[in-house]
């Protein structure tokens, strides 16, 4: 079967800063959260996620974007089983297009292949992989930064895994269980709510993330097999996954272009006439990739700032200065705007943990001295 789509980690850019995930996630997480009283519109508008703007089909935000909220948002909420809730909430419809193409498929291990193939379409924040062990038919799921924050970590697994249950018993029974599931983080205060999903057998701090399935639910014929309405869809999302690749391209040339330039940024115009491309042009390829310049723009900073403020002989003058930024006033601001913290104590929480790989590869320039 095929291999997972790696995730993007090399040519200066990282999946962090580009918009390039659709946010099936994050608008199953507001509806959740809403039933636990807890409005999440003042915080997604704060990542620039609007009413508007979440209610386009062509939306797509950045595995950061994603990440802050989810993260904030299990704050808010108070609720340590939230990515089960999140992913126990999904419809069939909740992957769109690969989501029809998966009910077309022969059976469960058509859908479930179909479906690692075409991941990155479906707006999934974990990377699947899924082949035949001894065990059973297994299905993977790992994160794109092993060091990614805990809180986020454990939401996305529980909401990966939660969602395909749930999605499995939707499509061919409500009597699907797997053999046996897996978690690479410890075991919660309270297990029940796990067992009560999964109905199986269940292990935590796990080598890793991975979910056995029972021979004969991978082999069970989907109910809404068609071969041609298969073929048909996945001739779409072949197109639709060429298109995302070119802007993908698009985002990570432009990203490096900004980070190789900084502290100064190269004007609109510019990128323009370096992509021999008309602003209209350029500004309607970066609307259909779901971003704007400005936009990647602050993206790029945001990752040298956090680079930057590890470096403890950096005083914030330098950091603002090699950022781009006019004044420290303008960090500040900037960096109020990205984590609720001032530089000072974002630099203290930074420098408490490991580097997570922030700097993704953007090119860096030396400190004074």
């Amino acid at each position: 079967m095929p291999d997972a789509p790696a995730p993007v980690t090399s040519a200066g850019t990282s999946r962090s800063t580009s918009a390039t995930i659709a946010p099936n996630i994050l608008r199953y997480l507001a509806r959740v959260a809403d039933e636990h009283g807890v409005d999440l519109r003042p915080l997604l508008a704060r990542v620039g996620l609007d009413p508007t703007v979440m209610g386009s089909a062509a939306l797509r935000v950045s595995y950061r974007q994603g990440s802050d909220v989810i993260r904030q948002a299990v704050e808010l909420t108070g609720d340590d089983h939230l990515g089960l809730r999140v992913g126990a909430a999904q419809h069939l419809t909740a992957w769109g297009l690969l989501g029809f193409a998966m009910m077309a498929a022969d059976t469960q291990q058509d859908a479930i292949e179909t479906g690692v193939r075409y991941q990155n379409l479906s707006g999934a924040m974990t990377v699947w992989s899924a082949r035949w062990e001894d065990a059973g038919y297994v299905l993977r799921a790992d994160l794109p930064d092993p060091a990614l924050d805990p809180t986020v970590a454990v939401f996305l697994i529980e909401e990966a895994y939660s969602s395909v249950v749930t999605l499995s018993r939707l499509s061919i029974g409500a009597d699907f269980a797997p053999q046996a599931v897996e978690f690479a983080f410890p075991a919660p205060r309270d297990a029940r709510p796990f067992a009560e999903l999964f109905r199986c057998p269940l292990r935590f701090d796990a080598a890793g993330n991975r979910m056995v399935i029972p021979a004969r639910w991978a082999r069970a014929a989907m109910p809404g097999r068609d071969p041609i309405t298969y073929a048909s869809v996945l001739d779409v999302l072949e197109k639709e996954t060429a298109s995302r690749r070119d802007q993908q391209d698009l985002l990570e040339v432009l990203e490096i272009s900004i980070a190789q330039s900084l502290p100064a940024v190269p004007s609109f115009p510019e990128q323009a006439r370096r992509h021999a491309s008309s602003e209209r042009t350029l500004r309607r390829r970066l609307a259909e990739c779901g971003t704007t310049y400005e936009a990647i723009v602050d993206g790029v900073r945001r990752e040298r700032v956090e680079h930057l403020l590890r470096r403890p002989e950096l005083t914030l003058r330098d950091i603002s200065r090699q950022a781009g930024f006019a004044d420290v006033s303008a960090l500040r601001r900037a960096v109020r705007r990205w984590h609720g913290v001032t530089p000072l104590e974002l630099r203290t929480g930074l420098r408490a943990t490991p580097s997570r790989g922030l700097t993704s590869g953007l090119p860096v320039p030396p400190g004074p001295g």
